[in-house]
């Protein structure tokens, strides 16, 4: 049978089968699944028809345990219904997972499986939380790349509904579900063909419907409850026979051997691994070498994982074998051993095949790369006379000593031809969406096969991304990453002067090409020694090419990608020049046409640019033998966080993570972090800097507000530390009166900054300007002068937007994109109130950037205070926050009482004055702050003592740390309060407990891709919305007012620094619940210009009406409690709606839906001022 050749992920593999198949899809956005849900919107808004002849019905729920109710829902009303998810989102699932296989319902799950998270949270892939599901009475399948995806997703449906079994069909989460194959795809007549319609008939027949009234869901005691269970067997054991039966008539339309079990390898094969998912495919790799080389091995996939067919699994397995290994990809601790590891030993107990040796061994967690070299560990491993039964492979465990030694010069085992090209680039710079192009447009324009994947830093854009694309003539089996390429490219010139090994990537004689600035000699000052060793000796072809100033020409800003695109196809060769050009040009017009014919114009003329740009550099014969580079520098700070930046942040920031053993995390075994250590980064990945003219300045401070990163700071300075500081510093009369106090100096950090720009936008009298970053490398020693040596001046620090500057940042250097919103919020918050805060942070963006491992944003004064910043979920971080602030009660509380006693005791004179001073002050922020000061100083005298109070003394003392009252905030964004966490949220603000929410208000879940929430407004274009949002906001701030007991505040910096600045004080001042709604322009929303201009589209958002600023405070005096901080909409809202591409593209796919849309959101937007004008009048009233 002919099938058409595509390029795509495993993703799009499983939405396309899926789509055939679906009726109704029930779904919420996780990361790595999303874009299986997104794609079944997509098709279904521009018309596709599934096999039945309709439209998919696309259900975009509250959260995963909503999107299993729909789908539960759904099935019982006779629909066939799919999700998507993975990790946490499918443990939420559990619950109507058991529901559903109880009731027989055909749905099918398709998750990109993903680590649970445990001491962290991670993204990527592994088993546990597919293993977590396999009691549920959901069958199980699996697929190891794109293709069997592509092959095998659809017998999970079509076995579902001949067999009333509903299906977890899995794959590897970003292994296989990003990794880009060139594919062939099913014609869905093909699908309708092999479908039982009679099945499905049946299915809608024993639905309910009041027409043929009946109930489900009863109770049942102890009576009944187990025989009933029981009844579901026989469809249990029909299942296999059903699913091999649709594998065999697969085959017969494919030509392919699909079996529940297929064995791959050696007939006669003497040692076997076990495993299911991508791993398969490197081990072929590695037993077609061995048994090339005359040994004897072989490989068993695990197809039907549940329900798990003894029998077929002991038929799969030669009758030679003696040592099997079985793999699982997920850890239980405490356990015998993994899943698939005890399934094996039950099923060769119970099939009665003995005399073999089994062993288990765990791979591939989060992940991590198991290359070839793993699967040759373990086939040497099991060449031993007593192999260990317990193992691990592609880490070091120097600590339990389970890992198995690997050899890093192990033989070569990718397809012979197969070219292999890696791509060093900076997030957010189109590195990955031009490599994603490039690859569609050799896999769809050759006759090649393709091979993309993608792998990320922890932070947002402006992390580093590796791209690592392979194609060849063979069939490309090898998902693992590439470590020796023919062509490598650097996309950022500081990962070259920060001595990434990337030169090590190349192959002898393969190609390096760098983006840079830099002339030839500039560039020989950059390389280290060992660099243009490894070059010299190795012949290796260097290229420069300056993307960083062709693209600021051509009017593309930061973008290079496309200019670096074009480069890598002349230079690699795969297509002739003109016609790869031309299917640049192409991919660029669909790609960028939603953003404007402008935008598609400057990609063209990047893509004839690039062709030609590069330069080839002559590798002078003395680098063969360049002298040795200078020993790292000494690190100053405390010793705990040095040597966790020294032992785990920096190998993981030059992605060089892989290589840490596991003792480097000794002492962090339950995830616990040192504060700080983003200061030690200095990532220096800004091409352009801000520049301070002082002669301009009005030290007005607005830069250091609104800037993201806390890159900018003011000081005042004594004459003592102006001349103790460098040289290049420069300080002007400080303004006010202190004038002849202070001198004030603007510092700026060249190489912790991004570039974002958006202290220029903000600057009042054009005293910034962005000037080339590496012209300003000495400011840095300015700044760090400033932050290390000069002194707090709280005479010159208030809550105005000026006074709040000169306080110090806790919040600095995070990960997030350059001219983030939230970062700007929660730094400020910090700067206010960071010595005292705890923090409990939902997953998403903020939790992203401000906890990645071992690298920490948040920051200490230099009394050792900072927040204590902690993730819990996504959904339940409202409940963790008022979690922390009843385990700090609580001991607290016991701090109070042994207080009480002490005094009842008779505790000396100073010592009971300053007790009772405590007691007094104690719910009163800065106040408890100095009494808790002055009384530990009275209880470590009383503690020498003896006596009764000199015990309670001692006692208090241990828990000094709680005497200080603390500030306990709720980070997160619209995804987390309007959404998944809303119930949660709501309880906790309904408590009356003092706690503060801060909610991120993206309008759009941006950490997962961007799919719409219940904040997003209408006619706004996201993943889940392809047509248009087409409900208004939630009007969350409103709910929350309702209680007439919570602070609820709607702020934009932007806008009026000023009453942000008030709602964040009055907020933590208010002794309750308090609720802050930060409106946050995101890259999500395509603003025109870039997030440079962030601050001003919050200004035009307010000025126009789309955005309202006002304040509800419980405690203010009755006819003051509403106050209305913004002004009637001037006008301009269409303007406005335009000047963002998440609206504007509407415009360019459905404008008649986007006229109308368009014109519902400004009329809501009228109505919503208009309200808020009669509520501002009704609480005058009061």
């Amino acid at each position: 049978m002919a099938r058409e050749f595509k390029s795509m992920d495993g993703n799009s593999a499983a939405a396309y089968v899926s789509y055939a198949f679906t009726e109704v899809a029930g779904i919420y956005p996780i990361t790595p699944s999303s874009p299986m849900a997104d794609l079944v919107d997509q098709w279904s808004a521009q018309g596709r028809k599934n096999i039945f002849g309709t439209r998919v019905k696309v259900c975009e729920m509250q959260s995963e345990g909503g999107a299993s109710g729909t789908m539960h829902g759904s099935l019982a009303a006779g629909a066939l219904t799919t999700s998507y998810t993975a990790s946490q989102g499918l443990l939420l699932m559990i619950p109507n997972m058991y529901k559903m296989a109880g009731e027989l319902l055909p749905g099918v799950l398709h998750v990109s499986a993903r680590t649970v998270a445990t001491q962290a949270l991670n993204i990527f892939g592994d088993h546990s939380d597919v293993m977590a599901c396999r009691q549920t009475g959901f069958a199980m399948l699996a697929e190891g790349n794109v293709q069997e995806i592509m092959d095998l997703a659809p017998v999970a449906h079509l076995a579902a509904i001949k067999g009333r079994v509903p299906f977890l069909n899995f794959f590897d989460g970003f292994r296989t579900s990003h990794e880009v194959q060139k594919v062939a795809c099913w014609d869905y007549a093909d699908l309708a063909d092999m479908c039982d319609m009679d099945a499905v008939q049946a299915f809608r027949d024993h639905s309910l419907n009041p027409e043929r009234p009946s109930m489900r869901g009863s109770h049942e005691n102890g009576d009944i409850f187990f025989q009933h269970r029981e009844a579901c067997n026989s469809f249990y054991d029909e299942l296999p026979a059903i699913v091999e039966d649709y594998m065999h008539q697969i085959n017969a339309k494919l030509g392919t051997n699909y079996e529940l079990f297929n064995y791959y390898g050696a007939p006669d094969a003497d040692r076997v691994i076990v495993a299911m998912g991508s791993f398969c495919d490197v081990a072929e790799e590695v037993i077609d070498y061995l048994n090339a080389h005359g040994e004897k091995v072989g490989l068993v996939k695990v197809r039907l994982y549940r329900p798990f067919v003894t029998s077929k699994f002991v038929a799969a397995l030669p009758e030679t074998v003696k040592k099997i290994a079985v793999l699982d990809r997920t850890k239980e601790p405490g356990s015998v051993g993994e899943p698939l590891y005890m399934d094996v030993l039950n099923a060769l107990a119970i099939e009665g095949r003995s005399g073999i040796t089994v062993v288990g061994g765990r791979y591939g967690l989060g992940s991590k790369d198991t290359p070839p070299a793993s699967a040759f560990a373990v086939f040497s491993e099991l060449a031993k006379d007593e192999p260990r039964r317990q193992f691990t492979i592609g880490i070091v465990d120097d600590v339990t000593n389970l890992s198995l030694p690997e050899d890093p010069n192990c033989p070569n085992t990718a397809a012979p031809g197969t070219i292999e090209c890696k791509f060093w680039g900076l997030g957010g710079d189109g590195t990955v969406g031009a490599n994603k192009n490039s690859i569609k447009i050799i896999g769809d324009h050759t006759d090649k096969y393709v091979q993309a994947y993608f792998q990320y830093d922890s932070k947002k854009t402006g992390g580093v991304t590796i791209s690592h694309l392979r194609f060849g003539d063979s069939s490309i089996r090898s998902p693992y990453y590439i470590n020796k390429a023919d062509f490598v490219a650097c996309h950022n010139p500081s990962y070259i002067t920060k001595d990434f090994p990337i030169v090590k990537d190349v192959k002898p004689g393969g190609t390096f090409m760098i983006n840079c600035q830099w002339t030839p000699e500039e560039l020989a000052h950059h390389l280290s020694a060992d660099a243009k060793r490894y070059i010299a000796k190795n012949d290796v072809q260097l290229y420069t090419i300056n993307a960083i100033d062709l693209a600021i020409e051509i009017g593309m800003g930061k973008r290079t990608n496309t200019i670096l695109q074009s480069a890598f196809f002349t230079l690699a060769g795969v297509l002739p020049q003109a016609e790869a050009i031309q299917y640049m040009k192409d991919a660029a017009t669909k790609s960028y046409l939603k953003k404007g014919q402008a935008v598609v114009d400057m990609n063209h003329k990047a893509i004839d640019a690039g062709a030609t740009a590069f330069v080839k550099i002559d590798v002078p014969a003395d680098w063969a033998d360049a002298a040795g580079d200078a020993a790292a520098p000494e690190l100053e700070g405390k010793p705990k966080l040095v040597k966790q930046v020294r032992e785990i942040m920096e190998p993981v920031g030059r992605m060089d993570g892989d290589s840490l053993p596991v003792s480097a995390f000794v002492g962090h075994e339950d995830g616990q972090f040192e504060q700080g250590a983003s200061a030690y980064e200095k990532r220096g990945v800004a091409v352009s800097v801000p520049k301070w003219e002082s002669s301009t300045c009005i030290q007005c401070n607005q830069c250091s507000f609104v800037c993201p990163h806390a890159t900018i700071r003011p000081y005042a300075l004594t004459d003592e530390e102006i001349a103790a500081a460098p040289e290049n510093l420069v300080a002007i009369p400080m303004k006010g009166k202190l004038k002849d106090t202070y001198r004030y100096t603007l510092a700026i950090s060249p190489l912790d900054c991004m570039g974002c720009g958006v202290c220029i936008g903000v600057c009042p009298t054009n005293s910034l300007s962005m000037v080339g970053a590496e012209g300003e490398l000495a400011e840095q020693d300015v700044f760090d002068y400033c932050v290390e040596k000069v002194a707090d001046k709280p005479e010159v620090q208030d809550n105005s937007v000026k006074g709040s500057q000169f306080k110090q940042p806790l919040l600095e250097f995070s990960g997030a994109c350059a001219g983030c919103a939230e970062t700007s919020y929660a730094r400020l918050v910090t700067q206010l109130f960071g010595d005292r805060m705890f923090i409990s942070n939902a997953t998403g963006c903020s939790s992203i950037w401000g906890g990645p491992a071992a690298t920490s944003p948040y920051t200490v004064n230099k009394e050792g205070r900072g927040p204590a910043w902690a993730n819990s979920l996504f959904e339940d971080n409202a409940e963790h926050g008022y979690g922390m602030l009843q385990g700090h009660t609580a001991v607290r509380q016991m701090v109070i009482e042994q207080t009480e006693q002490m005094l009842a005791a008779g505790a000396p004179e100073g010592a009971a004055a300053a007790a009772q001073a405590w007691l007094d002050a104690r719910d009163d922020s800065a106040a408890s702050k100095d009494a808790s000061a002055a009384y530990v100083v009275e209880l470590e005298k009383l503690a020498e003592g003896e006596g009764e109070a000199a015990v309670l003394a001692a006692k208090i003392l241990a828990n000094k740390d709680y005497l200080a009252k603390k500030s306990i905030w709720i980070f997160g964004g619209d995804g987390w309060a309007y959404d998944i966490g809303y119930g949660g949220l709501d309880h906790v603000l309904a408590s009356g407990e003092d706690v503060n929410v801060f909610v991120f208000d993206t309008e759009v879940y941006s950490n997962t891709g961007g799919q719409a929430s219940k904040a997003s407004n209408i006619g706004q274009v996201a993943q889940f919305a392809a047509a248009g949002k087409n409900i208004a906001k939630k009007s969350l701030a409103e709910i929350a007012m309702q209680y007439g007991y919570v602070y609820v505040a709607q702020v934009a910096m932007g806008a009026k620094p000023a009453q942000t600045l008030k709602a964040i004080a009055e907020a933590e001042a208010y002794p309750g619940p308090s609720l802050i709604i930060g409106y946050s322009p995101c890259e999500m929303h395509a603003i025109k210009g870039g997030m440079k201009n962030c601050q001003e589209e919050m200004k035009k958002a307010v000025d126009c009406g789309y955005w309202n600023l006002f304040r509800y405070n419980p405690a203010a005096p009755a006819g003051k409690k509403f106050t209305l901080d913004c002004k009637e909409p001037a006008g301009g809202y269409q303007e406005f709606l335009m000047n963002e591409a998440r609206y504007s593209r509407l415009t360019r796919e459905f404008p008649e839906r986007a006229a109308e849309l368009f014109e519902r959101n400004e009329e809501a937007a009228i109505e919503r001022y208009n309200h808020l004008v009669k509520l501002k009048e009704l609480y005058a009233e009061d």
